[in-house]
């Protein structure tokens, strides 16, 4: 069990494939590296692929945390002490966060975003704070209720309750604490580096004009709205994401990446399942 030593803490992080580009992903609120297996198994001839647990989650020690601005101190440490160089940072819904706030904060870490269902600003729903704090494992089924597509099929909302479940109830509520603080609506747009973000059509707890927002805020981001999807997009469409992704990670980083507001053929050639955009007009983060 690989684990990287991060201020004191066991960081614990699973690594697929070799070779460059390095893309480090970072699960969401409640979760844990679990939640990008399919990219793991499917990016893995395309890249090294690099997921880690946050503090309290999975299999890392540490406590969690209640502010963005925390976990992404840990994950720029995690980067630094691992030695990965500069990576394309991926973040899913709260990882999301954590990935937009290292790259304000330490762009120097970075060779590039994929933003997987997220936003600028993620206020949570009042009702998922009563129900994990009377009921967590009914605030947990209710959470996977609403975070699938229609198309979903009951093994995968399954499994990712079972995860949620097995993080401490008091490490998840910091977390949706964490994501109902965050806001970096107004500073988004300071990014200078490729992006792409990805959302499900279906996806109901950061639905896809967050996505739209982050394609116009970020110059040249593109964006990737995949049909027959939810908030869990990269597990349920991973076909889709992983071609996605795949295409993204063939650019050219910084300074001089071509082409960033043009969608490829690639991803061109996704129509029809997922739709791709180069410069969105997007209606707001939150």
């Amino acid at each position: 069990m690989p684990v990287q030593i991060v201020d004191g803490v066991g960081i614990h992080y699973l690594e697929t494939g070799g070779g460059a580009p390095t893309l480090c992903l970072i699960h969401g609120a409640g979760g844990n590296t679990l939640s990008w297996i399919r990219q793991l198994e499917g990016l893995a001839d395309a890249a090294r692929v690099v997921a880690l647990d946050l503090p309290g989650h999975g299999e890392s020690e540490g406590d969690g945390c209640r502010r963005i601005e925390d976990y992404a101190r840990v994950v720029g440490g995690f980067i630094s002490a691992a030695g990965l160089g500069r990576v394309v940072l991926g973040g899913h819904s709260m990882g999301g966060g954590i990935a937009q706030t290292v790259a304000l904060e330490h762009p120097e870490l970075l060779a590039g975003l994929v933003l997987v269902g997220t936003g600028a600003r993620l206020r949570v729903l009042r009702r998922i704070f009563e129900l994990l704090a009377s009921d967590y494992a009914e605030g947990c089924a209710f959470v996977n209720a609403i975070g699938f597509g229609a198309a979903a099929s009951q093994a995968l909302k399954d499994g990712a309750r079972v995860a949620m479940l097995g993080t401490r109830p008091e490490v998840t509520i910091g977390d949706f604490a964490a994501c109902d603080a965050f806001d970096v609506m107004d500073r988004v747009g300071t990014i200078r580096l490729p992006a792409l973000a990805i959302c499900g059509e279906e996806d109901q707890l950061t639905p896809p004009k967050y996505a739209e927002f982050l394609a116009q805020k970020i110059p040249g981001a593109r964006l990737l709205l995949v049909e027959k999807a939810g908030h869990f997009v990269q597990l349920e469409q991973p076909e889709i994401v992983n071609a996605g992704i795949r295409e993204f990670l063939r650019y050219p980083f910084p300074p001089h990446p071509p082409q960033l507001g043009c969608p490829s053929p690639l991803l061109l050639s996704l129509e029809g399942r997922g739709r791709v955009r180069g410069e969105d007009k997007g209606e707001g983060g939150g």
